[in-house]
């Protein structure tokens, strides 16, 4: 296996934190969460504070663990450090085929959709999507330091137009009293179609996930075992009070109605309405830079998703994807896999747009609920194995982790197409479990004396 260079720093790991899980969530979820909640803002703002409590203690749990471990891929060594190498390689696949490359296409539709309503246009949104896809890994193929570089100004960048609504909202709500009367009057018009708080609180997960693909570059991290789990604690407790401010800044604006009505489009409005037409277009190419940071994120993680696999000697032809370019240091025939992958799920996204599945498979927010299952066993590991850990840290830590975890899939269970998405999983599953199994064959015989 060829060997990746120590490239990244602690503001680089804590910009994937930060950059990955900030991005589009918050645009695109805030009504959502919202129409989950009955309407309700109280309701709406308490689904965001446990989202906040759960993304806040697992990274806290894995930042533990990051401080024991450090090889390939986060999550994945992690496992296997748990429960062995073909559990490890199960996860490897699963993230791999799965859970990277379904927030990929995601995202790059996401920040199509915007790019759309920047540009005044009535189609495109699906070419575009493909595009910004395709650039994106073509430049992690070529230059992932340079990759590197635009996940931390694209951070930086996005930080204003979530400043902007949550200063500038707030204040005006406050003067105005419209936060006082969205705290005290629920949205009519979705009284009846909520789904409850823990739909709500699913919801919050798309927009508070992301900050453990940070844990993909662990072999690229200068000093990873100190630096990751700063960047993890670090990162993940910004975005809980950058969020809530946020949030607090729309209610400020729009009423509980405006935001549903505006869907996506809810934080353009509250800046074109205080600044005029122009404060809402600049915002809207900020929005845009948010999500092509995030999208970026989620292919640095994708891109490395075949290395990891292939950097333990399985899946299919190790030998091919445990490459790494020498010039550029980057993981190059990985990242195509990732590429296709993330295209194959860019149709299924497709599709539930056009009415192919006669429902709507939320690839955003499914994928991110199996992920916790995978979260709870850890967990299970924690408390087993880190007997020199305080009670505290061995054991609450890691069971109000997995209470979290549990009312995530509880809110999965209840969307549309869960059985389907299930079954779909366990193929994909089923299928890298054979090749790893063809793959041990194939190795057996490349070392065998003839």
């Amino acid at each position: 296996m060829e060997n990746l260079q120590k490239k990244y720093g602690f503001w680089t790991a804590t910009a994937m934190v930060i950059g990955i899980t900030i991005g589009s969530g918050v645009f695109f979820k805030a009504d959502n969460v919202l129409k989950a909640s009955g309407g309700s803002l109280p309701t709406a703002l308490t689904a965001w504070l446990i989202g906040a409590a759960i993304m806040i203690v697992t990274a806290y749990v894995f930042s533990l663990i990051a401080t024991r471990i450090e090889r390939v891929n986060g999550v994945v060594d992690y496992f296997e450090q748990a429960y062995g190498p073909k559990a490890g390689y199960m996860v490897a696949w699963f993230m791999t085929f799965i859970y990277l490359t379904t927030l990929v296409a995601v995202l790059a539709w996401v920040s199509a959709n915007y790019t759309v309503g920047l540009l005044g246009l009535e189609s495109g949104v699906w070419p575009i999507a493909f595009i910004y896809m395709t650039g994106l890994f073509l430049l992690n193929y070529f230059s992932p330091i340079l990759a590197g570089k635009w996940q931390v100004t694209s951070t930086v960048i996005k930080l204003i137009p979530l400043a902007l609504v949550a200063v500038v909202g707030s204040i005006a709500g406050l003067k105005s009293g419209m936060t006082i009367q969205n705290f005290t009057q629920t949205a009519q018009t979705v009284a009846t179609e909520g789904g409850g708080l823990a739909v709500a609180t699913l919801a919050t997960a798309f927009a508070y996930e992301g900050w453990i693909i940070a844990t993909v570059i662990n072999a690229e991290l200068k000093d990873a075992k100190r630096t990751l789990p700063k960047a993890l604690v670090t990162g993940t407790m910004a975005i809980a009070v950058i969020y809530m401010l946020y949030y607090l800044g729309i209610s400020g604006v729009l009423t509980n109605e405006d935001v549903i009505k505006a869907g996506d489009a809810a934080p353009v409005q509250v800046i074109s309405l205080i600044f005029n037409n122009l404060g809402g277009t600049l915002l809207t190419l900020f929005v845009i830079i948010s999500c092509l940071g995030t999208l970026n994120g989620l292919i640095m993680g994708s891109a490395r998703g075949m290395y990891s696999i292939a950097s333990r000697g399985m899946g299919p032809r190790p030998e091919i994807f445990s490459k790494v370019n020498p010039r550029t240091n980057a993981t190059t025939n990985s990242a195509l896999i990732g590429y296709v992958i993330s295209c194959i799920w860019l149709v299924v996204w497709y599709g539930n747009f056009h009415g192919w599945w006669g429902q709507f498979m939320d690839i955003s927010e499914l994928p991110i609920a199996f992920l916790y299952v995978i979260y709870i066993s850890i967990y299970f590991w924690v408390m087993k194995t880190f007997t020199d850990l305080s009670p505290v840290n061995r054991f609450l830590c890691p069971f109000l982790a997995g209470c979290g975890s549990l009312y995530i899939i509880w809110g999965a269970v209840q969307k549309d197409m869960f059985i389907h998405f299930l079954l779909i999983s366990a193929l994909i599953l089923a299928a890298g479990r054979a090749l790893m199994n063809n793959s041990k064959r194939e190795l057996t015989q490349d070392h065998s004396p003839n």
